[in-house]
């Protein structure tokens, strides 16, 4: 089994060889210096520093009004303080409308952001905009099913793909993003049998967010493992530090449960 327990950094060959082994994936968001080393410590393997930061820490009512520098800023933040997990750092809303828009703030990203790899949602449509990020240095991870960027324009915040159609169109996504060269990918609020069906065709490691028990890895927003979020609760959330009764205690408690394949279980799966 591949071993990510020690303190050399995490690295997409290190989480490429998990999938192969099938050693699960723990990934949680990540705003800022403090928790990040709390995280690093209880074993966590990989970050998104996610739009979702507008939401749980600014206050708006979604995604949509993150800037880049907001991102820069948080993202910069995790990275002075961080060791060993692998850094994915989110393109806000609109920010990679065209491929040099989104090279121009991938780099900032990287560079100001200390980004590892920067995601980006959306599929077949975006599929350009990935080769150009990858052709030019720059790791990318997708992410389909439910786009939170623009959920409020296309229905909402609901489970994704439960229709043949709708299912056979993200699955479609996914592939043409591996193709494009996304070196991961997440999956949100879709049915576990279609992430199953489509983990088991990429490559590529999946990462799941209400998305079953058969991605690669699981991640779940920070603030909503810790029972402090002031949105509804979604059903794939789990509060850890209710039944652990401290923050370490409860991404410990998060991250071992997600290698032992305990979460998801069959309450927070979507059918």
């Amino acid at each position: 089994m591949t071993d990510t327990d020690g303190t050399a950094p995490v690295t997409l060959a290190a989480l490429r060889a998990m999938k192969r082994q099938g050693d699960k994936i723990a990934c949680l968001t990540c705003y800022d210096a403090s928790f990040t080393s709390v995280l690093e410590n209880a074993g966590v393997e990989v970050f998104i520093i996610g739009d979702s930061l507008g939401m749980v820490i600014m206050g708006h009512e979604s995604t949509a009004s993150v800037t880049m520098d907001d991102m820069v800023h948080h993202a910069a933040s995790v990275a002075r303080a961080g060791k060993r997990a692998w850094r994915i750092v989110d393109l806000p809303y609109r920010s990679y409308e065209t491929p040099a828009q989104a090279l121009a703030n991938a780099q900032r990203l990287v560079q100001e952001g200390g980004a590892h790899m920067v995601k980006l949602e959306g599929g077949t449509a975006r599929a350009d905009i990935v080769a150009h990020l990858v052709q030019q240095g720059i790791p990318v991870c997708g992410h389909v099913g439910l786009l939170p960027q623009t959920a409020a324009q296309t229905g909402g915040y609901k489970v994704q793909g439960r229709d043949a159609a709708a299912a056979r169109a993200i699955t479609d996504d996914a592939l043409a993003l591996q193709s494009a060269g996304v070196e991961l990918l997440v999956m949100e609020c879709i049915p576990a049998t279609l992430a199953h069906t489509i983990t088991a065709q990429l490559a590529i490691p999946t990462i799941g967010i209400g998305a079953g028990p058969d991605c690669d890895g699981q991640v779940l927003v920070l603030y909503d493992i810790l029972g402090i979020a002031s949105q509804k609760k979604p059903r794939f959330v789990k509060d850890y530090l209710a039944e652990t009764g401290s923050v370490a205690a409860a991404v410990r408690a998060y991250v071992g449960e997600v290698k032992v394949g305990h979460y998801p279980a069959a309450e927070h799966v979507y059918n």
